[in-house]
Parts: structure tokens; C-alpha cells; sequence
């Protein structure tokens, strides 16, 4: 079984839908990301290619392995929705947004992707980099694509698995073996 730690990036403190725009994260909580680093195992670390990971891992990496940054373990992507409140969405198309949150695996926003485009974007890097990696790994990537990960071991539809809370600078952690995977300590903040 190989381990994978998933850390979700440090806040943006923004209050609309995030995904594929470039803004960094808060990282002045010096405490909690030296808590974090010091609770997570000396192993590579690996990171989405956007900023707020990027530089997340970066806070963390305290002489661990850096791997390249991966552009396919960046969030869902918005598209049209990107950087606009859920409010402001709702009010505009409720019957679109209701559609999206009803089948998300399915249903993608105006020129963005739905769960199962995110799901096909990032397993097989997810795959790979385990394969490359079998002494364990740290992923520091975002909600939807750890969420994505959550969903394979705990084998549920997208709208169980988006009942769970991943905040920021947690760490969620997964063992995947050859026949199937597990899921540790879910959202854990150390």
C-alpha cells in the first residue's frame, strides 16, 4: 500500500468560486504550517502548477523531495462561473446552478468541466505519480481534485462525497493498493 497525503492548499479568504484563476494564498500562519510540516512524513511533496498550492507546498517542504508542479491537479474548473459568488450565480440561472449541484458528476458550468472531466483530468496523474513514488507521497492540491481522490476510496456518488469539509492546510489522508484504496483521517488539521 502506498500512502498519499493530501493537503489543501493555504485560504485565498475569496467568497466565490475558485478554480483555474491564479491567486495566492494566505500563508502568514506560520504556526499552522509549521504544525503541518511537522506532522506529515519525510516523502516527496507535489503540488497543482496555481500559486496557492505551489507555494503551500513550498511553506512545507522543509528538505522533503519537490516534484514538478502538476497542471492537471488544479481544481474544477468554473469556467463562466470562475470567480463569482454562489449567490450571484443563483440569482442569474437557478436553474442551471440547481443542475449542476444536483448531478455535478454530469453537469458541467458554462464552459467549465463537470466532476467526471475533473475525475479523468486527475487520476490518471494521481496513478502515475503513485507508481513513481511507492514510499508514500504529499499532495498539496485543492477541494475538488482531494474530494476526487476521497471518492475512489470510499467508492460513494459525488453528492455524498461533497458532504465532506476540506479545509484549508488539512491533510486528508489515503492508502491505495493494488485491489482497491482506503481512506484515513479525513480533513485533519494538525
Amino acid at each position: 500500500m502506498t500512502k498519499v497525503w493530501w493537503v489543501r492548499h493555504g485560504p485565498t479568504h475569496r467568497k466565490a468560486m475558485v478554480g483555474w484563476s491564479d491567486i495566492p494564498a494566505d500563508l502568514s500562519d506560520t504556526a499552522a504550517l509549521h504544525r503541518l510540516s511537522t506532522y506529515l512524513p519525510r516523502v516527496p511533496i507535489v503540488s497543482s502548477d496555481l500559486i496557492r498550492a505551489a507555494d503551500t507546498a513550498s511553506a512545507i517542504q522543509r528538505g522533503r523531495p519537490r516534484l514538478a508542479n502538476e497542471p492537471n491537479l488544479r481544481e474544477l474548473n468554473f469556467g463562466f462561473w470562475e470567480m463569482r459568488s454562489g449567490k450571484e450565480l443563483h440569482d442569474e440561472d437557478p436553474d442551471g446552478t440547481r443542475a449542476f449541484w444536483d448531478d455535478p458528476e454530469n453537469n458541467a458550468p458554462p464552459g467549465g468541466e463537470s466532476w467526471r472531466s475533473l475525475e479523468h483530468r486527475v487520476n490518471p496523474v494521481v496513478d502515475r505519480l503513485v507508481r513513481e513514488n511507492p514510499e508514500g507521497l504529499i499532495v498539496v492540491a485543492h477541494f475538488g481534485v482531494i474530494l476526487s481522490q476521497v471518492r475512489r476510496a470510499l467508492e460513494v456518488p459525488v453528492t455524498r462525497v461533497l458532504a465532506h469539509r476540506i479545509d484549508n492546510l488539512s491533510v486528508t489522508q489515503l492508502a491505495i493498493g493494488p485491489a482497491r484504496w482506503t481512506a484515513g483521517p479525513i480533513n485533519h488539521l494538525p
